[in-house]
């Protein structure tokens, strides 16, 4: 049969001829990988891969994000109830057998001078034991300062020249708030004497309960309702919720002090309500005790001179 010589269909294969022996067996098998030389691989363990991105979660704002939940809220009840009964029955046996003061009139059931000191002391005590435990709790979970972490944030930037107009603000809105409640109490007050008024006969359950209620009341109660609580409440039930929660929970608080006087402790809820929604629209607790603080210093003004006068609303 006869080829082309110069056609490449027609042409015959060619095959290489080497001067060496060839070996059979190696014919079949393939050749082995090629490998990068070292320097290419330590160049490239020295690219630098970005960091993992930050996880976020959705919907919930920083101000929420606290180191805290259920459980030690649920711990802080139980030792509030425990604490209250053991303080009291204490701050009585104190007063008992250190100052004289008769057993009938610090156990009995009737509201006398002796026993509305002991009350209102065991409620200083009680509030300081609080705090305490919100800064023993808050220093085994960061390093953070204290205040900080529980929710006293900065109303505005660090040399914004706001913060002191901003606290006349809120103190003058506490007062407008304190006013407004005075005025809607006048239509719902109860005509049995309240026990807060049974506590307050005595000229230094007076002095000891504008202390407690102007300089200790709104720091103390803001930590632990609007710094503690409600940061749990709105992040697992949102904000809207939180803010209602918190301030019916606050307003219930207050039942003891005015039992039988329906409308004023439902006006106080509103309060609550009133205090958790600036803490939550300002992101700080400090917005809500400027609040506060105005609201008690005039409501205090208010019933002393209702005392003064001895009139009645």
């Amino acid at each position: 049969m006869a080829y082309e010589e110069h056609s490449p269909s027609g042409a015959a294969p060619v095959r290489v001829r080497s001067n060496g022996p060839v070996d059979s067996a190696s014919e079949g098998v393939p050749p082995p990988p090629l490998e990068p030389p070292e320097q290419e691989l330590r160049s490239l363990t020295d690219i630098p891969f970005p960091p993992p991105a930050p996880q976020f979660r959705a919907g919930i704002s920083d101000d929420l994000l606290v180191p805290w939940g259920w459980l030690e809220v649920a711990l802080f009840v139980i030792l509030g109830v425990i604490g209250s009964i053991v303080v009291t029955w204490g701050m009585a046996e104190v007063a008992v057998r250190f100052f004289g003061a008769k057993p009938s009139d610090v156990f009995g059931t009737t509201m006398s001078t002796a026993k509305s000191i002991v009350v209102l002391l065991s409620q200083a005590v009680l509030d300081g034991c609080a705090i305490l435990y919100l800064y023993l709790m808050l220093i085994a979970r960061t390093d953070a300062p204290f205040w900080t972490s529980i929710g006293w944030r900065e109303m505005f930037p660090p040399g914004a020249g706001k913060i002191r107009d901003s606290a006349l603000q809120f103190l003058a809105g506490g007062a407008v708030l304190a006013l407004v409640v005075s005025f809607a109490g006048g239509f719902l007050n109860s005509k049995e004497t309240l026990p807060v008024e049974q506590l307050l006969q005595a000229r230094v359950s007076i002095l000891l309960f504008g202390i407690l209620g102007v300089l200790v009341a709104p720091l103390v109660e803001e930590t632990i309702f609007r710094g503690f609580l409600y940061p749990v409440i709105a992040r697992r039930l949102g904000v809207a919720a939180g803010i209602a929660i918190t301030g019916t929970l606050f307003g219930l608080l207050h039942a003891a002090q005015l039992w039988g006087g329906w409308g004023q402790i439902a006006l106080l809820i509103l309060v609550g309500v009133a205090l958790t929604w600036v803490r939550a629209r300002t992101g700080t607790v400090a917005a809500s005790y400027f609040v506060h603080l105005g609201y008690n210093g005039l409501q205090l003004a208010g019933y002393l001179i209702y005392i003064v006068s001895g009139s009645h609303h």
